[in-house]
């Protein structure tokens, strides 16, 4: 969307201007007061080539900051109030760092110069960013007050309190952006609104893609209500923003968190199952520990690759489409364990009497070293370090035909291991792969960088004690 692009690059520019006003307040502080006064004659500044240096990289500093925390994310759905939120604690944040970094090691006549020294740089920087970003929001809210800017919203119900809601909609005191494109229906409800139906419930994907939908709005019946962790189900890997009634927040309670209220009428569903920062942090272990693990197993990867060359006929590594984040296919690498055409007669799980796997293929999946190659996946983002291990399209259609819930381990990037492989192991049928799939909804559901890293330290246990299968 223009719109959105333009006004992040105005988000960005003003929150560069405040950082460069603030770090240029703070320097001729410190110059004309602080040293001025432990030296006893003004300082000149000159062209003081720190002052350069801070004005260009202290700015980019805190860009990154406000990109590493997702504040500019959607942009354009800003509240001032959530600008007084975001800017406040970034800012201490950010102004400890450079503390810590750049002020205490000034040359000062007493420590009083240290706290304000850090008070000038929280003030300026605080007020100035806020009031810059106060007048940016205040300009994207009154587009939308104006109705000349819109999300283009699908409303699901067609019943009585979808009409209400529709109703209120109208009202330009409550418009909160939604430009309505019709209706769909739940069960067959009739709807005197001239608003189109433009089809039912299981038809949201396409419906979404084709209308280029921004907004979906469910305004069920209690008569529906049992439909609701359906369409959730349905619609939490499209790039949607959904919103319910707050009464409805007990059919959805562990599937997703509500966001802010909008207006008295509605919640936003949040879907997010980390918040940005460590979903930030997360990705960047990936990135770090994998280039590691694959520049101290370059051996290993020789010695690996040498012994199954010898041991049977046919390629080291194995490739296999997988399905991963947002039910996207992606092909993951793994060191060959079984024999050429293992499954020259369809799809089918392994097991510990498997008589597929090659003499160097036990060991392997026993010590998990079969999975070290899916550090190329994880380097190329179809993969994390820690998630719900990624299944064929054959084996999800079984699981999600007797357990629908597998459908939300989708909101994340699969993994090399995950709490199910942790707790429960290999899974050697689609009721065994169920059971461990209520392992991967409690790590959904409890997702932290903490409860990553003890995975990652039984793993690692895992695979020296080779307690695999």
């Amino acid at each position: 969307m223009r719109t959105a692009t333009v006004r992040l690059f105005w988000h960005i520019a003003a929150d560069f201007l405040a950082a460069v006003i603030s770090w240029l307040a703070l320097f001729l502080y410190r110059k004309n007061v602080i040293e001025a006064v432990k030296h006893g004659y003004q300082i000149p500044i000159n062209q003081d080539i720190k002052l350069f240096l801070g004005l260009l990289f202290i700015p980019l500093f805190w860009i990154f900051i406000y990109a590493m925390t997702g504040y500019y994310q959607y942009i354009l759905r800003r509240s001032r109030l959530k600008e007084l939120e975001n800017t406040l604690f970034s800012s201490i944040f950010g102004v400890l760092i450079l503390f810590f970094l750049f002020i205490l090691d000034d040359s000062v006549s007493n420590y009083q110069d240290y706290y304000t020294s850090l008070g000038i740089l929280f003030i300026f920087h605080f007020f100035t960013t806020l009031i810059l970003r106060l007048l940016n929001a205040t300009y994207t809210i009154s587009k939308f007050r104006k109705r000349i800017w819109g999300y283009r919203t699908l409303v699901i119900g067609t019943g009585e309190t979808a009409e209400q809601l529709l109703e209120e909609l109208k009202n330009p005191n409550v418009y909160e952006g939604f430009q309505i494109v019709g209706l769909v229906k739940i069960t067959e409800q009739d709807t005197k609104n001239n608003l189109s139906i433009l089809g039912s419930w299981d038809q949201l994907v396409s419906l979404i893609n084709d209308y280029k939908i921004e907004d979906v709005i469910i305004a069920n019946e209690d008569s529906e209500s049992h439909v609701v962790p359906k369409i959730i189900d349905t619609i939490q890997n499209q790039e949607v923003h959904v919103k319910m009634l707050p009464s409805e927040y007990n059919m959805v309670m562990g599937m997703v968190k509500m966001n802010n209220i909008l207006g008295a009428k509605l919640a936003e569903v949040d879907f997010e199952v980390m918040p940005y920062w460590q979903k930030f942090v997360k990705r960047g272990m990936d990135i770090v520990l994998s280039l590691l693990a694959l520049i101290f197993c370059i051996p290993l990867f020789m010695i690996i690759a040498t012994l199954i060359r010898f041991d049977s006929k046919g390629p080291i590594f194995f490739t296999q489409e997988r399905i991963g984040y947002k039910g996207i296919p992606f092909k993951i690498i793994k060191f060959r364990s079984m024999f050429v055409d293992a499954e020259s007669l369809g799809p089918r799980l392994s097991s510990e009497s498997d008589d597929r796997r090659t003499r160097i293929g036990i060991f392997l999946r026993k010590s998990r070293l079969d999975e070290l190659p899916q550090f190329f996946n994880v380097l190329l983002g179809q993969m994390s370090l820690v998630g719900p291990r990624p299944e064929r399209q054959f084996f999800i259609d079984q699981i999600i035909d007797k357990a629908p819930l597998y459908k939300r381990l989708h909101r994340v990037k699969p993994g090399i291991t995950s709490w199910g492989q942790i707790k429960y192991g290999y899974a050697e049928s689609v009721a065994e792969m169920i059971e461990r799939m209520k392992y991967d909804v409690f790590y959904l559901e409890n997702m932290s960088l903490g409860l990553d890293i003890k995975i990652m330290f039984n793993t690692a246990l895992t695979m020296i004690q080779g307690r695999g299968k």
